[in-house]
């Protein structure tokens, strides 16, 4: 029970930021995360970058292949979910910008965003861990790649779980 509660205090701890990225590998960004993002971004009068990636599926033979990267569908979908969390965090009085960008390595893509804009922290939607061998072969196991690769904190919202 104690434990419980320390948990749900240090949820709270809203660390100083100056700016703030809230990114997604592809998935919808959850009302959880964004609502965690408003809350940091409001106590700091920080603004919010909300940034997605648009998978491209690998190459051939070492050479990037039209089939294997993002239709117009795959973009679009992927604009709407960082418009509709963009115009959330808006209605609450929090300054956002947004972008897509289209790669392999969702991490690494994210963290590099993250360093250019100056972020001084990540919020991401995030499922729940799973086993070493299985986690670096799912791609919706990519925010704890995204924790492991960042030099600046990532605040996890875990999907129907708690926060990390």
């Amino acid at each position: 029970m104690e434990d419980a509660e320390q948990q749900d205090a240090a949820s709270f701890e809203v660390p100083a930021v100056t700016k703030l990225l809230l990114a997604s590998e592809g998935r919808p960004i959850s009302s959880r995360a964004v609502d965690e993002a408003a809350r940091i971004a409001l106590r700091n009068n920080a603004p919010v970058h909300v940034f997605s990636i648009a998978r491209v599926w690998g190459t051939s033979f070492g050479f990037p292949n039209p089939g294997l990267m993002p239709n117009q569908h795959e973009w679009q979908e992927q604009r709407d979910i960082i418009n509709r969390a963009m115009k959330t965090l808006q209605k609450r009085g929090v300054a956002a910008s947004a972008g897509v960008v289209g790669t392999r390595q969702g991490a690494k893509r994210i963290v590099t965003e993250a360093t250019r804009l100056g972020c001084d922290m990540i919020v991401m939607g995030a499922d729940p861990k799973r086993g070493l061998f299985v986690r670096d072969m799912m791609w919706s196991q990519e925010p704890y790649r995204v924790e492991r690769r960042a030099k600046i904190p990532v605040r996890l919202v875990i999907e129907g779980g708690v926060e990390k």
